[in-house]
């Protein structure tokens, strides 16, 4: 590869020669072309010598100057290497090593230079970000819009989910990323008018073989907005900048920047086989490990599991009564908290808040307490409202929970993308591990690499969760191909709080089909291997004190030492919509765990090389009928092992 340094004259007019330097991945198989043709930069992407994203726009488009076209390329430097490990005790593996090839990009405009592009390229793996330039007396800017294009390749389908409509939804509190996946759609369509959220898994059939493509961002603070994906026709999809009317209106959808500045980082993972996308760290590896890890170790302590009343009992469960019902439930099942839903300040009030969190350090059961996220932006009945948009409440009401000993804070209904709500979950992050508090979000935008930036992010919901199979059958109907998808997608890159898992067999207190609430399809053993596939250290599970009763032994058994932090992930097998089978490991021991939504039974023969041959191993499996139960078995010298998931069933070998 020609290392040289190449530098462009810069001419008045926009320079007509094409200019290029690729960067490869470590192993080779991973190219990014980065040119500037006719004063437009630009990139494409190859894999195995065959194109997967084609020549895509590069560039921002500021209130000082339109940094993508009419430029010039004035410098790249040579090929450099990057390493780093790091340890995250919050995210899919907790020893983590990255290796990355990276050259970085300068560009011109007239006879100034403007901004630089960092590309990082590692096995499977790329990442670029803008470095916008000082230039004489100009020290800020407002960033427009990006240009920044993902151009895919003819034959592409697309796994993707919708963004929400602005100001739509529940009481006006969208967009929340809840909404469902489609499996291998035809490109060109644009979602409902408003594109798509991250991340975007792209299939390129290559003969025999698919060619996956997963797109996303990661290192997104206060100091930039959260972006999306807009299809701009046929294969073109261009980085979107949020909605002018998100949040009500409230604050600019574009981007205010000091100068120099760095945008967030645009993620591409590219690989023959879905293992590269379920297993990849892309979202934490380009970020700045500037944690310390006494402040991890400190968060670390407090993760794990808890029960909440309101999946199953709702509104009305919200009462001392009931909690303390639920603080015994959590002690009996060895977990470590209790979520405590919304309308506890009207409903318990907060000197009883205090005397229930005295009650559950007594059981060993710490509270979580929900907060809704403002009272500006969203027509949500739901109180405590207001406490945590505005710096002095926010700390007041932190300095108080932290003095009666809460241990986290579940802040719903964000309702938007802009850069001042981005500086909203920077703040309450930042507050919140002063006061020595974690921090989960609801009706909330993705996370992008938070669980490495801040040392008490827990987790967010971004996604279609448990709430609604609570109030739609039809959610309930399509549960298990629902979840299939979130292993690839939605969890891949960064913690999920679903709060799944029931036993219940419908959704309210008496478990029958007299009262409110959906009525679930899947089978048991299906709950216990979903409480496997969906990561979050901080788990509040959907089961309820009369799963002790009428739930069998063994999935209760099983669900009083589930695991809820892990040391590494394999994908085993699986296609998003259809089937999931995963593997984790905790310490020494490895939990794999796989779901079926296909009409016919699966039956797979699994190669599992990390088990013991000769080992015997826990079994939970379902019979034709969904009916669950648990037997030992030996592996194998081979280390195989045949299952049967039948539709809405599910295994777990322990």
């Amino acid at each position: 590869m020609d290392k040289k340094i190449i530098f462009s004259f810069v001419l008045p007019l926009v320079a007509s020669s094409v200019m290029a330097q690729k960067v490869s991945s470590p192993d080779g198989r991973l190219v990014v072309d980065v040119v500037c043709d006719n004063g437009v930069p630009a990139y494409s992407v190859s894999f195995d010598g065959k194109e997967c994203i084609s020549k895509s726009a590069l560039g921002l488009n500021t209130n000082v100057g339109d940094y993508s076209r009419e430029l010039s390329l004035s410098g790249v430097t040579d090929e450099s290497k990057i390493t780093d490990d790091y340890t995250l005790y919050n995210i899919k593996n907790s020893k983590n090593h990255y290796e990355a090839n990276a050259r970085t990009y300068t560009f011109s405009l007239k006879d100034k230079k403007v901004m630089e592009i960092e590309f990082q390229v590692s096995n499977n793996n790329i990442a670029f970000r803008y470095h916008l330039l000082p230039h004489k007396e100009t020290k800020c800017c407002v960033i427009n819009t990006e240009a920044t294009g993902f151009n895919m390749t003819d034959g592409t389908t697309t796994f993707m989910c919708p963004q929400m409509g602005y100001m739509t939804g529940f009481a006006r509190t969208a967009p929340s990323y809840e909404t469902h996946y489609e499996a291998d759609a035809e490109m060109g369509k644009n979602g409902w008018g408003q594109g798509y959220t991250f991340p975007c898994l792209f299939r390129k059939a290559d003969g025999a073989k698919n060619i996956w493509i997963l797109v996303s961002e990661t290192g997104v603070d206060g100091n930039y907005c959260a972006s999306r994906l807009d299809n701009k026709g046929g294969a073109k999809y261009q980085l979107t900048f949020p909605g002018v009317e998100e949040n009500n209106g409230y604050g600019s959808n574009t981007v205010q920047a000091e100068l120099p500045s760095f945008t967030p980082w645009r993620t591409i993972t590219v690989g023959d086989g879905l293992k590269n996308i379920v297993e990849t760290t892309i979202t934490w590896d380009v970020l700045k490990n500037d944690v310390k890890m006494a402040d991890r170790d400190a968060s670390a302590k407090k993760y794990g599991r808890g029960s909440w009343s309101w999946i199953i009992a709702n509104d009305e469960s919200c009462n001392f009564d009931t909690q303390k019902e639920y603080i015994d439930f959590s002690a009996a099942m060895g977990w470590e908290s209790l979520l405590v839903d919304a309308m506890w300040d009207v409903q318990i009030g907060r000197d009883r808040i205090a005397e229930l969190a005295k009650y559950g350090k007594s059981k060993g059961v710490n509270l979580f307490l929900w907060y809704n996220s403002n009272g500006k932006w969203n027509d949500a009945p739901q109180t405590p409202r207001n406490c945590m948009d505005v710096s002095y409440r926010r700390r007041a009401e932190m300095k108080w929970m932290q003095s009666i000993g809460i241990r986290g804070i579940k802040v719903d209904f964000f309702g938007g993308d802009k850069q001042c709500t981005m500086q909203l979950y920077e703040d309450i992050l930042r507050d919140a591990q002063e006061f020595g508090l974690l921090v989960i979000f609801h009706g909330c935008t993705l996370p992008r690499g938070w669980e490495r930036m801040y040392p008490n992010y827990a987790a967010s919901e971004a996604v279609r969760a448990s709430e609604n199979l609570h109030f739609n059958q039809s959610d309930c109907d399509r549960e298990a191909k629902d979840a299939t998808f979130l292993p690839f997608l939605r969890n891949t890159v960064g913690s999920m709080d679903f709060g799944g898992s029931t036993l219940n067999w419908y959704y309210n207190p008496k478990n029958n089909n007299e009262m409110w609430g959906g009525h679930r399809v899947t089978s048991d053993v299906f709950a216990l291997a979903t409480a496997i596939l969906f990561q979050s250290p901080v788990q509040h599970f959907a089961m309820a004190p009369n799963n002790l009763k009428d739930a069998p032994q063994w999935a209760v058994e099983f669900m009083k030492n589930v695991p809820t932090t892990w040391d590494e992930v394999k994908f085993i097998d699986g296609y998003p919509g259809k089937y999931v089978v995963l593997a984790r490991r905790t310490g020494n021991k490895w939990y794999i765990a796989g779901i079926n939504a296909e009409k016919a039974p699966l039956k797979l023969k699994l190669s599992l090389p990390m088990l013991e041959a000769g080992k015997t191993v826990d079994f939970y499996n379902d019979d034709a009928k969904l009916n669950g139960g648990v037997k030992q078995i030996k592996i194998s010298k081979k280390k195989e092992v045949n299952v049967v998931i039948p539709c809405n069933g599910g295994f777990v070998i322990k």
